[in-house]
């Protein structure tokens, strides 16, 4: 499916999915410090290589974890110049008083929360999905696909 633009298509369309596991961000020196497999995710910083893995990876590799926190996947193909959906996302969050750190891949968004949050955030995610409106009957073949 090729990825979607449209606000509203993507919030009825996101379906998030809780992945398994504890992550944490943590900061490296340089990629040689830990296995580049075992990444999730990173940002290279002016303080250093900013990593998102699993909390059992970092801890192996002797890192100190700075946040743990469950990693919360929207399973839409996102098109990445859409405009909202992280917007949308961290409000509804925010308003659930739920701090969200928001990651973006070329397929999908990632969502980062506290470890104990994590249930709240999956009932607040799919609330957001079911209040969405499709801006066309769109949203009904994507469903049918």
């Amino acid at each position: 499916m090729p990825p979607l633009p449209d606000l509203q298509l993507l919030l009825k369309s996101m379906d998030p999915v809780l992945n398994p596991g504890v992550f944490v961000f943590t900061t490296v020196a340089s990629p040689a410090s830990f296995d580049e497999g075992s990444a999730v995710a990173f940002v290279r910083e002016p303080e250093g290589l900013s990593v998102v893995m699993e909390e059992a990876q970092a801890r192996k590799a002797g890192l100190t974890p700075c946040f743990r926190c469950a990693w919360i996947t929207l399973s839409v193909h996102s098109d990445l110049e859409a405009v909202g959906l992280t917007a949308a996302v961290a409000t509804a969050l925010s308003n659930a008083d739920i701090p969200s750190n928001v990651v973006a891949g070329t397929h999908h968004d990632h969502i980062f929360i506290p470890v104990d949050l994590a249930s709240a955030a999956m009932t607040t995610l799919r609330a957001l999905q079911q209040q969405a409106h499709p801006a066309s009957d769109q949203a009904s073949r994507i469903r049918a696909e």
